[in-house]
């Protein structure tokens, strides 16, 4: 099969490697010049492990390009996914569907025979409708179908995400369309990897009730956190009891200080604009938003309350600012929130993060960025672990709290315990539903 991808930031990029590792031949295809010389380059613009060596293999093999032209691109394609950004709208919660459009726009004016064209964004129900009337309208004799294929790949996992998936969803109308998609995806039929096909609508709403739910899991448990501080309990064990229940299961049972991400923030925020537009309102998501920045302002308040109630004067050690461990994304990270109001209290804050500096220099202004944890919680008055990289699980807590000014731990992961920061001699220890 021949394949286009338009769109070349997270998603685009990764399906279009996996893809071509399929067998597939793919084109890459991005307006940004830096970035197609980067790819061009064989630099990879993102930080995803393994991706890098699987685009490079892929590229000496002969499937994979890269190019900025969009006719060349989708030249006797089979299938032309459109991967790009659909970011929240300001002032209404939607998603922006403006690139969606103008790129389905483009393709119908450079398809030169039968197509499948797949949106790859997460897109509210009834885009691919106006997707496939943009087109029709566009070139009313162009023969192409339309598809829905939302990606579910979790960032830091994403390679084998899309090589080993939970399921594929395939929204199609036609059964030419279903036959093509199935072609795409025959790797992983083979394997017996569940294909999932429906109509168009629901292959849109599968996403967003999908990351929806998830979302409700992780707000859920940490409203169960504060109360299991107020009463005594420990989330940990809590979240083991629930998670052994096959009907829960263990995962997204995590207590910390609020999910972010490219995904859940704008997915749940959309979802709930959706509900409000058709006048069926979506209250357990409305909540879950709600409670999400309840969740990140109590964080400040248990950092504030180790600083004696006040950041002023302070100097903090943050380890771990990207939204998760193993990606160097910022979206909606809780730091966004949490290390803004250390600074504005005051403090003097210094961060360490394996990855996050790239894209965190400009969303942190006034903060010092160090290489290295020790160094950082030298002389500190509170070390605050947010994001669990590898790195910040081994920490020789007795080195740390022997260098701080005053040994303060904020451990907003659980990756300690308070008996293990009392042995290193921590003065001061907090931990999140514990």
């Amino acid at each position: 099969m021949k394949i286009a991808m338009i769109g070349t930031g997270y998603v685009g990029l990764v399906s279009g490697v996996c893809f071509s590792d399929f067998g597939h031949e793919v084109v890459c295809v991005d307006k940004n010049p830096a970035k197609i010389e980067m790819l061009l380059r064989g630099e990879v613009p993102i930080y995803e492990p393994g991706l890098d060596s699987l685009m490079e293999r892929n590229v000496a093999a002969g499937r994979l390009s890269f190019t900025e032209d969009l006719a060349t691109a989708v030249d006797g394609a089979d299938a032309v996914f459109i991967a790009v950004g659909t970011p929240t709208r300001r002032g209404d919660g939607h998603a922006d569907l403006t690139y969606v459009y103008a790129a389905a726009e483009e393709v119908a004016n450079c398809l030169t025979g039968y197509a499948v064209v797949v949106t790859k964004s997460t897109v509210p129900v009834g885009t691919n409708r106006e997707v496939e009337r943009i087109i029709r309208e566009t070139r009313p004799d162009l023969d192409f179908d339309v598809a829905s294929n939302p990606e579910f790949l979790r960032e830091g996992a994403a390679i084998d995400d899309f090589m080993r998936p939970d399921r594929v969803v395939v929204g199609v109308n036609s059964e030419r369309a279903k036959e093509t998609m199935g072609e795409v995806y025959r790797p992983l039929f083979l394997r017996d990897f569940p294909i999932v096909y429906t109509d168009l609508e629901s292959a849109e709403m599968i996403k967003y009730a999908a990351n929806a739910f998830l979302a409700t899991k992780i707000t859920f448990i940490n409203e169960i956190a504060a109360l299991c501080e107020r009463v005594g309990a420990d989330v940990k064990a809590v979240s083991k009891g629930m998670g052994l229940d096959g009907r829960i299961g263990n995962k997204f049972l995590h207590a910390g200080p609020g999910y972010g991400g490219s995904c859940f923030p704008k997915d749940t925020s959309a979802l709930a604009r959706i509900g409000q537009d058709h006048s069926v309102p979506q209250e357990i998501t409305e909540t879950v938003i709600r409670v999400n920045e309840a969740v990140k302002r109590r964080m400040i308040d248990k950092l504030r309350d180790l600083c004696g109630d006040s950041f002023n004067g302070k100097t903090i050690a943050v380890l771990g600012v990207t939204f998760k461990p193993n990606t160097d994304d910022m979206r909606e990270s809780p730091s966004l929130t949490i290390v803004p109001a250390m600074v504005g209290g005051g403090a003097s804050v210094r961060v360490v993060d394996p990855q996050g500096r790239r894209e965190g220099e400009a969303l942190l202004p006034g903060v010092a960025w160090l290489e290295d944890a020790y160094e950082a919680a030298k002389d500190a008055d509170l070390l605050v672990i947010l994001t669990e990289w590898n790195e910040f699980r081994a920490l020789d807590l007795e080195r740390v709290a022997g260098s701080m000014a005053t040994p303060r731990l904020a451990d907003l992961r659980n990756i300690y315990t308070a008996a293990d920061a009392k042995a290193a001699g921590f003065e001061e220890f907090v931990a999140v539903g514990r």
